[in-house]
């Protein structure tokens, strides 16, 4: 999936979502910031009214948006598109955001898998399987670790049992989704994502 040249933008994580919900239809910053509100994106992303305005400019400054005037009510609002280039950053994002999550807690996991549908079930099955394997690595690792400090107190052993939970917990999620995938459920958003 990579044909984004190294040289192309580099999405920070405001960018990555505010991208996202401009590439599902052309959206003026107001628009944004009530799907953002409306879909509970403020309880794990950093993204206020004021950066959206910013987040807009520097991907429009980049030309991974553009925008055209639209007059509402009597005022004239700044409408958001995103470009070719924009979509294939975006694309690109996705796949090695799901392809590298190793199983903690990251917002762009959660701005990435809301926008499964970007990928083919080819490249759906690639990204998890390769997230899979580093995850059930790690909690090897991990595992080994708590083997070896066993005799150690609740304390220390705690610091290896919490993250093996954690990322068993992963692990069944991923692989649940995998079969899906593979079975040919579709629960996504039917919208045609890959334009």
């Amino acid at each position: 999936m990579n044909n984004i040249t190294s040289e192309d933008y580099s999405l920070n994580h405001r960018e990555f979502a505010i991208l996202g919900l401009i590439s599902e239809f052309p959206s003026h910053a107001y628009s944004v910031n009530q799907r953002i509100e409306e879909r509970g994106m403020r309880a794990w992303t950093q993204i206020g009214m004021s950066s959206i305005y910013n987040d807009l400019g520097n991907l429009e400054e980049n030309r991974l948006v553009d925008s055209y005037n639209e007059e509402v009510d009597n005022r004239i609002r700044k409408v958001y598109q995103i470009t070719e280039k924009g979509l294939n950053i975006l694309k690109n994002r996705i796949y090695n955001t799901l392809k590298d999550y190793k199983g903690r807690n990251d917002p762009d996991f959660y701005i990435a898998f809301s926008m499964l549908p970007y990928l083919s079930k080819q490249e759906q099955l690639e990204v998890f399987s390769s997230s899979l394997t580093m995850i059930k690595t790690h909690k090897k690792e991990l595992e080994d670790m708590l083997q070896s400090n066993i005799n150690q107190p609740l304390n220390v052993r705690g610091l290896f049992i919490h993250p093996i939970m954690i990322l068993q917990t992963d692990i069944e999620f991923l692989e649940q989704i995998i079969e899906e995938i593979q079975n040919g459920v579709d629960q996504v958003d039917s919208k045609d994502y890959r334009k």
